[in-house]
């Protein structure tokens, strides 16, 4: 799977880690940066990210930042991004399940690197349930095109 990573000053430790665990369980990832701990804003690689993936470039994405709001706010202004920012495991799997979430978000003051990197595999490896969900995001998808 292609995946799309990006973080801004106070998620690129958590980022470069996920990256490197990412690559050890095979995937192909393309990271957006910030690649320091100099300032930067969070909008620019949330976009960077969201549109990598709302192209079809990357079929996923990853997004960290201090507390994973902010990051997850921008991601989701992009047209068929669904940014999830989770806390825990079973998180990672109901944001892919019932909501096909396509960018998981990660807070790094709030989680371990070995939590971030078991979440984002569990979120990697699940697949969205359809059904009944899939009338939801529809509904979801129906509002951004308003």
């Amino acid at each position: 799977m292609n995946i799309s990573l990006g973080a801004d000053h106070a998620g690129v430790d958590l980022k470069d880690l996920l990256a490197q665990a990412l690559r050890a369980a095979g995937h192909d990832v393309v990271d957006r940066g910030t690649h320091g701990n100099e300032s930067v804003d969070y909008p620019d690689f949330a976009v960077a990210v969201a549109n990598d993936v709302a192209s079809g470039t990357s079929d996923r994405g990853v997004l960290v930042c201090s507390t994973g709001i902010g990051i997850s706010i921008a991601a989701n202004k992009i047209h068929k991004v669904r940014a999830a920012l989770v806390h825990n495991e079973d998180g990672a799997e109901f944001c892919r399940r019932h909501n096909n979430a396509n960018i998981i978000c990660f807070g790094q003051k709030y989680i371990t690197p070995y939590m971030a990197a078991k979440m984002a595999l569990i979120f990697l490896n699940t697949p969205f349930d359809g059904g009944r969900h899939e009338r939801r995001v529809e509904k979801i998808a129906q509002e951004e095109k308003l």
